[in-house]
């Protein structure tokens, strides 16, 4: 397979990477969660904090701590049930369990695993199980030099309680997107990840991403077939709030050498699907995105900013956002057919940018400063925004304005781009749209710099969408619209940019749905 072609066609082409006969067999999909089968279990506290007073005191390491933060990233939020009707009497029900962080069609193709030092447990390698709220033991014992060993010694896991580690599982989205289905794993991922950034600052954590580590190490560490899932990022946990990459630490060290020092982990899981189709595409781009020594690790250049003479818009001091993170956590969803018309001011639209972009770094062995949007570049369409022209603009992160690059209503246009009609854009006044570069870092990190450049763009996106419901409005992800079209609306070839993720933005009505929040 040739698969430059085919993370082009992915990208541009994506109707070419899908069969045209490719029918969803509902009734034999998978699990939205990976239940292992014989491992000792240790099931988390039941109080999960609700308000933002328990956010002080809950800065510990103990297991309640870890607990609710877990829960708060990646745990079962919430229980809908949603009735269509199909004409006459004919009512079908969809049940669907939430979470806090967003995923492409409720899926959740991604699992936690966490290595953990905590005096009320085993140091070791664990699962974290959200059907059951528990912690499952994968290895005991303190792996902080194994573990640091696959991340290049750049991390000292001696100063931290632990790391979380972030897998995609193919099979999980694979049934219903086929081979689109890499695209969303990058995504979600970088969601995941970002809910994970918001929610270690309620508690005082803090971590740094790497995105860059031995996988097959780290795979093996964790007992993981490299044909059914694999781990996409590594979050080491420290109570320190200095987490610096080290560099040049250490001799070069190979995937097989580290392997070799564990005894492989043989484990047994339920998915429930009873026929896995394969993938062979997925898993051979994910063998080529594999790093096996660490030497292969490398930084990442600030991206750079041409200087553009077009009209600026000054943004002013936005407006306060609400402060109770679980409030906000909460409120967030996507709301579909479900946005109406509101007013929204230029006070409003600098809170989303300022607090989504300004005022957030999130630290990954990518770079020093940890500044993602120094890399992606946010452009968005408004319309009917009170102090702002009807246009499309580039949102300038570093002197807080917005560059005008036209005018006028394009509501039609990103309409007409949509490949089916998720939303209605007549009721949307914000479409962002996240682009980066066009060659998705390949030629420093290879096809990895496909998901990595995803998995980013997911954290502002989560970024992005928790700024939305902190200002009482909601965003809705989409990948189902054409990328060319995007790009050619922005002109984005000329800057060797591409979009990554369209995201509507406004008020909404309440969704059409019974709903009950899942806390113990």
């Amino acid at each position: 397979m040739d698969l430059d072609l085919f993370l082009h066609q992915l990208h541009f082409q994506s109707d070419h990477v899908n069969p045209g006969d490719w029918e969803i067999d509902w009734e034999d999909a998978p699990l939205p969660f990976k239940i292992y089968r014989g491992l000792p279990e240790f099931p988390l506290p039941d109080k999960i904090p609700l308000s933002s007073k328990v956010e002080k005191a809950a800065c510990k390491t103990n297991v309640p701590a870890l607990g609710s933060f877990l829960w708060c990233s990646y745990g079962l939020t919430q229980f809908s049930q949603t009735a269509l009707t199909a004409g006459g009497e004919s009512v079908e029900t969809i049940q669907s369990l939430r979470r806090f962080a967003p995923s492409g069609g409720g899926l959740y193709p991604n699992e936690l695993y966490i290595y953990l030092k905590v005096e009320e447990l085993p140091h070791g390698v664990y699962h974290y199980d959200p059907s059951h709220h528990r912690l499952l033991l994968l290895r005991e014992g303190n792996f902080d030099v194994y573990l640091n060993a696959a991340l290049g010694n750049r991390a000292n896991l001696a100063d931290g309680f632990g790391a979380i580690m972030i897998s995609s599982m193919f099979w999980k989205n694979f049934f219903k997107y086929h081979n689109f289905s890499y695209r969303l794993q990058g995504l979600d991922a970088g969601a995941l990840i970002g809910q994970m950034i918001e929610a270690e600052q309620s508690f005082h954590y803090h971590a740094r991403v790497h995105f860059q580590f031995l996988d097959r190490a780290v795979n093996h560490l964790l007992g993981l077939d490299d044909r059914e899932e694999s781990i996409y990022a590594v979050i080491p946990l420290s109570r320190k709030e200095e987490l610096p990459i080290q560099r040049g630490c250490g001799k070069k060290q190979s995937a097989e050498e580290l392997c070799a020092e564990l005894p492989a982990l043989k484990t047994s899981y339920v998915q429930r699907s009873k026929n896995v189709k394969q993938f062979p595409q997925i898993i051979e781009i994910n063998q080529s995105s594999m790093m096996e020594s660490t030497g292969l690790f490398r930084l990442l250049e600030k991206g750079a900013r041409k200087m553009e003479n077009r009209p600026r818009v000054s943004l002013p001091e936005g407006e306060k956002l609400h402060t109770n993170k679980y409030e906000v956590f909460r409120n967030r969803h996507s709301p579909e057919m479900d946005f109406i018309p509101g007013k929204i001011n230029a006070e409003k639209l600098a809170a989303l940018f300022q607090h989504a972009c300004t005022s957030f770094t999130c630290p990954t062995d990518l770079d020093e400063a940890g500044d993602i949007a120094s890399r992606l570049s946010l452009f968005g369409c408004f319309y009917q925004v009170e102090g702002i022209g009807d246009g499309a603009y580039r949102y300038d992160h570093v002197s807080h304005s917005l560059i005008k690059l036209k005018a006028g209503d394009f509501r039609p246009e990103l309409q007409a781009g949509m490949n089916m009609d998720y939303v209605n854009f007549q009721q949307i006044p914000i479409c962002l749209h996240i682009a980066g570069d066009r060659s998705f870092y390949k030629k420093e990190l290879g096809h990895r710099g496909y998901r990595i450049q995803h998995m980013e763009a997911g954290v502002l996106m989560q970024r992005l969408l928790l700024s939305a419901s902190a200002l009482g409005m909601n965003g809705h992800p989409l990948l189902g619209f054409d990328v060319n079209h995007c790009d050619s609306l922005y002109n984005l070839k000329t800057s060797d940019q591409t979009t990554l993720i369209q995201i509507p933005i406004g008020c909404h009505r309440p969704k059409s749905r019974l709903t009950g929040a899942m806390h113990l």
